[in-house]
């Protein structure tokens, strides 16, 4: 399949979108609500700009997990290898479903699925926290989750973090270990979407190299801002965009 050529004004775009998407990554996550429409903008069909996107946001995923690997902990009785290996396995599930969907199929569940994704971001930012669960979920049911929530990161992946998060603190983890664990998981369901991706004729590469060089210098950005802008507002605009993100494609 012949992948459109990207003028500059749109690599402007993109790369700019990428340094906002490093940066809200970085203080309170939900870039790819930011990627995904900028990708969607300059041309690219929603299935491309879905694959695109994951695979431009890998290397930060990647540094997020290498960050906190000191904190990686098992889950009650279920070890995190194990954890791990259903997050890959998930991951290569949902990838090749992906691969697998028409464009036109998956432009109609476009909608649906950020709307799904802006409701479990809206629902992890500003719910009231629960105070730590003190029992352990069966590892069946931790494991089975755990799977549903690969399968969906490798074909769309919004607000993965916040199921994990969910799931993982829910089972009993503290809060540090599971943001450790869930990004950790997080790049390990990326990592195999992004190895099947990768091969896809849809990528186009430019826009990958605009959009991760933007993710770069945005991460930088963030690591300055971190206490000197409110995350709150961050998680407030990520919010609205989702919004009018899945208002727009209902109407389109």
């Amino acid at each position: 399949m012949h992948v459109a050529p990207i003028d500059l004004n749109s690599m402007l775009i993109i790369f700019a979108a990428g340094l906002w998407a490093g940066t809200q990554n970085t203080l309170a996550g939900g870039g790819s609500f930011i990627t995904f429409p900028a990708l969607l903008l300059v041309g690219l069909n929603p299935l491309a700009a879905n694959m695109t996107s994951t695979i431009a946001l890998f290397p930060m995923q990647i540094t997020a997990a290498l960050a906190g690997r000191s904190l990686l902990t098992d889950v009650g009785p279920v070890r995190f290898r194990h954890i791990f290996i259903v997050s890959i396995i998930g991951g290569i599930g949902g990838a090749f479903l992906l691969l697998n969907t028409p464009v036109s199929v998956f432009a109609h569940l476009v909608p649906w699925l950020v709307l799904f994704a802006t409701s479990v971001f809206a629902w992890g930012s500003f719910r009231k926290k629960p105070l730590q669960a003190t029992g352990h979920t069966p590892p069946w049911i931790l494991l089975g989750a755990q799977a549903l929530i690969a399968v969906y990161g490798g074909y769309f992946g919004g607000g993965i973090g916040f199921l994990m998060l969910a799931a993982l603190t829910m089972a009993g983890v503290a809060i540090r270990g599971a943001a450790a664990n869930k990004n950790f998981l997080a790049m390990a369901m990326n990592a195999s979407a992004v190895a099947i991706f990768a091969f896809s004729s849809q990528i186009n590469w430019w826009a990958v190299l605009a959009l991760g060089a933007g993710g770069i210098g945005g991460g930088v950005i963030g690591g300055y801002l971190m206490h000197r802008v409110s995350e709150k507002g961050l998680r407030t605009f990520v919010v609205i965009v989702g919004g009018v993100l899945s208002i727009w494609l209902f109407v389109r």
